[in-house]
């Protein structure tokens, strides 16, 4: 039988696989920088389904290898175990016709199951040629993760890795191949504050703080050719009472964009204007809470290579072209340093990063032929 109808053939048992894997992955808790139960979950399923050497490293992820030794070349394939919830208690869980309702289901719950059954199904017809394959049920891809776990693998295996591959969407004609880089700022400002009344006139921390977001929304984004750049104030706090001045304000502020000057260029804004800001006397301490870098220097044809490949499987599953785009993903790491990589799905959802997320569990079923053929098509 050939390898292609082989692998074929595995996809309902995946797709059963996967749906029992995601209602116990979804029963645990992960929020960014907290994935030690679902991590620990993980090591112990991939152990028991026939991986050997299987780790959790200092970042908290899951390292399933095969055939991957001292220094030969690795290709990643990697799902994040985190959300983007803060909760540490198990949310609620509802199967409903073809659907499942969880916060965190469609991402990345269901991508990291699909990829772990289909890595056991793969594991079973692995024969090495030399190279390995590395399956990675990552830390850190969410917010305030800051991509961690991405970051842990790049700085591991470094140059010895051939390619990697995000599982991490919920539209599987999605293709992401370039990264959208930012920069993730808490702002505080303190002042002097006082009573209401009796200190009228004395700072108040929050009126500073809005007037530095004033400044900052005034900006004109910098562009250079096919770039996109934002930026947006996501949280702002501070002040005690409605009868005090505050003396204290605090905000979370990012800006993005898919270009390294762009980037650059708006960082040099932010800082002058705290400069400006401090410059009146106002006290503003700047700490840089998350940083994700934009493409470097990637090998057009080793990259196009993959992109091909990852298409290839989509028309034969789907029948469908794929859209590209730019995003900020675990990719942003590799493709930061010059390693080839792209992130796709292998399910469908909605409602993403909202306590409504829900999982199209029929879309699970042509999500593990996508895995399996693109698994086949690259590494058997």
């Amino acid at each position: 039988m050939k390898k292609a109808n082989l692998m074929a053939r595995y996809a309902g048992k995946a797709k059963a696989q996967s749906i029992m894997l995601i209602r116990e992955l979804c029963a645990i808790p992960a929020p960014s920088n907290h994935e030690e139960k679902r991590a620990e979950f993980c090591r112990r399923w991939f152990e028991a389904n026939g991986f050997e050497k299987v780790e959790i490293d200092s970042a908290c992820n899951v390292l399933a290898p095969l055939n991957v030794t001292q220094d030969n070349p690795v290709s990643v394939i990697m799902a994040h175990t985190d959300t983007v919830f803060p909760d540490t208690k198990p949310m609620p869980f509802v199967e409903k016709d073809d659907w499942i309702f969880s916060p965190g289901v469609a991402d990345d719950t269901a991508n990291l199951a699909v990829m772990m059954s289909c890595a056991k199904i793969f594991r079973e017809h692995f024969k090495s040629a030399g190279d390995g394959v590395l399956f990675v049920a990552n830390s850190g891809e969410e917010g305030l993760g800051n991509l961690k776990g991405s970051r842990a693998i790049v700085e591991q295996f470094g140059s010895r890795i051939k390619e990697l591959i995000a599982l991490d969407s919920s539209n599987m004609q999605k293709l992401v191949t370039d990264a959208v880089g930012s920069h993730r700022y808490k702002v505080e400002i303190h002042t002097e504050g006082g009573h209401s009344f009796n200190d009228f006139g004395n700072r108040n921390a929050i009126d500073c703080m809005a007037a530095m977001i004033q400044m900052l929304y005034s900006v004109k984004v910098p562009v250079e050719e096919n770039s996109r750049t934002t930026y947006n104030v996501g949280m702002i706090s501070g002040g005690t009472s409605v009868n005090a001045i505050a003396e204290d304000a605090q905000m979370l502020y990012e800006y993005r964009s898919n270009n390294r000057i762009c980037l650059a260029k708006m960082r040099e804004i932010f800082q002058r204007t705290v400069a400006a800001f401090r410059a009146t006397g106002i006290e503003v301490n700047v700490h840089l809470v998350g940083e994700r870098p934009c493409a470097g220097e990637v090998d057009a044809k080793k990259i196009q290579e993959l992109r091909d490949r990852v298409k290839a499987s989509v028309k034969t599953i789907l029948g469908k072209e794929m859209i590209e785009s730019a995003a900020s993903t675990d990719c942003n790491i590799p493709l930061s340093v010059g390693i080839p990589a792209v992130c796709f799905g292998v399910s469908t959802g909605r409602g993403g990063h909202t306590y409504h997320e829900g999982l199209d569990t029929s879309s699970l079923l042509n999500g593990c032929k996508l895995l399996l053929d693109f698994l086949n098509r690259s590494y058997l």
